[in-house]
């Protein structure tokens, strides 16, 4: 059986790579931050709703969310921001990310099993696991699942 799978590699802070599986991918699109209809009494990381299709879509500050600094409070409501849209069991939820990089082919047997000791509480939760890449870095493969199914977002879903 072959263990490669396709992800979709994008920046997580400044520094970091994260990897989601193509699978869980619906759609990659642009969003306005104009066209996000906020919604009060929402953790902050939650920037609001947005139609997609003619459905209301969930948008999330995917970095606030893994614990990394929130969008800066200057961002222009014309900033467009690249959205990741995911997909499980029919739910969806759109994931704000700073930079999509690639399409990477990743082994499966070369994943890694995410560590206490190496990630904080909060990005813990969402990991599958993270793999090493050419250069050396770590790129973390994060659990689509467990994004959509967190409890953060559960009571609103």
């Amino acid at each position: 059986m072959d263990s490669q799978q396709k992800f979709l590699s994008f920046h997580l802070g400044a520094r970091d790579t994260a990897v989601i599986s193509l699978e869980n991918i619906t759609e990659v699109l642009q969003v306005s931050l104009g066209d996000v209809c906020s919604m009060p009494q929402m953790p902050s990381c939650i920037l609001g709703v947005y139609n997609w299709r003619d459905e209301m879509l969930w948008l999330v500050d995917l970095e606030e969310m893994l614990g990394y600094p929130p969008l800066p409070p200057a961002t222009n409501l014309m900033t467009k921001m690249m959205t990741i849209v995911l997909e499980k069991n029919g739910k969806h939820l759109g994931l704000l990310v700073r930079q999509l990089m690639d399409i990477e082919w990743l082994d499966m047997e070369q994943m890694k099993a995410p560590s206490a000791e190496l990630f904080s509480q909060s990005i813990s939760p969402f990991l599958q696991g993270y793999f090493i890449n050419d250069a050396e870095r770590m790129m973390f493969n994060l659990d689509a699942d467990a994004i959509i199914h967190s409890p953060m977002w559960a009571t609103h879903n």
